[in-house]
């Protein structure tokens, strides 16, 4: 029996499309906050059990007779942690045999803000006893790729990574990887820092941009505080805006970089380059 929590977000569904490739629909639990959201993996099959990670007797349910958790970090940032360790608490309480948890690239090291939380959870992890495997996930390709509309439309992409180097990849490729560490052997006790085999920084990736679109997209680098303000002004919230900034100024130290090719060894393939992911992007 293999779990996944989060089963209905972008990386999640995911994963459990990959596990229906190779394992049994019926060994396969998608937990989620809202149960109706996944009528879908319902008819296929899948076990579908309502688990929040804020109340523990909802998780210490969903895991019942689960051996293999795939915990996917929360999106409730500030929240995080205490959210993990419910699950972790539930993991130790029903003795599974392997709890993986997506956490952040080269996350002990990390300038990222959004590393202190995925910090927390290793810790706790190793002090939990439970069996387990870090998957330190680098950024999503996705992530700046939902800055096309508007870079295509004032004709700016904007960000404040400077020439920082952008190892990412696309969500199917650390789907891919959870769900190959969750139906093979060997993964306990490991860390895996996951990220793309290529690298661009910001600039080249507007160059793709244009060379796929004809258009003049012009890269313009910001101070952190003046890209957060713009987030601001477009729109974003506060806390989104100034994480993403943050995250663009990590990067312009080298925060979401890493040429291990650990991603490409574990799912036994190159990752998604950033010129498809894009193509596929602008076809949606």
């Amino acid at each position: 029996m293999i779990l996944v929590t989060g089963a209905t977000g972008q990386l999640g569904r995911l994963v459990i499309e990959q596990l229906l490739k190779t394992e049994a629909p019926e060994s396969i639990i998608a937990a989620v906050r809202s149960p109706e959201k996944a009528a879908d993996l319902a008819e296929q099959g899948v076990q579908v059990r309502a688990m929040d990670y804020t109340n523990p007797a909802s998780i210490q349910t969903a895991l019942k007779g689960a051996e293999k958790v795939l915990l996917i970090s929360s999106s409730e940032v500030g929240q995080r942690f205490p959210q993990h360790k419910n699950v972790i608490d539930a993991a130790k309480a029903e003795g599974v045999s392997l709890l993986a948890y997506t956490s952040i690239l080269n996350a002990t090291e990390s300038k990222l803000g959004l590393a202190a939380e995925h910090v927390e959870t290793e810790a706790a992890l190793a002090e939990s006893g439970v069996p387990h495997v870090l998957l330190r996930n680098g950024w999503y390709t996705e992530n700046y790729l939902a800055s096309i509309p508007p870079a295509l439309e004032f004709g700016a992409f904007i960000g404040a990574a400077k020439e920082g180097r952008i190892a990412s990849a696309g969500r199917i490729d650390f789907a891919e990887a959870a769900a190959k560490v969750l139906t093979s052997e060997g993964h306990a006790g490991k860390t895996y820092e996951l990220a793309g085999d290529e690298s661009y920084t910001l600039a080249e990736l507007v160059v793709e941009l244009n060379k796929q679109t004809g258009k003049s997209v012009v890269y313009q680098d910001m101070p952190q505080a003046d890209f957060a303000a713009a987030l601001k002004g477009a729109g974003l919230p506060d806390g989104l805006a100034d994480l993403l900034a943050d995250s663009d100024a990590a990067a312009a130290e080298g925060g979401l970089f890493d040429n291990s090719k650990t991603l490409s060894q574990l799912i036994g393939r190159p990752t998604t380059s950033l010129a498809t992911l894009m193509a596929e992007a602008l076809k949606a």
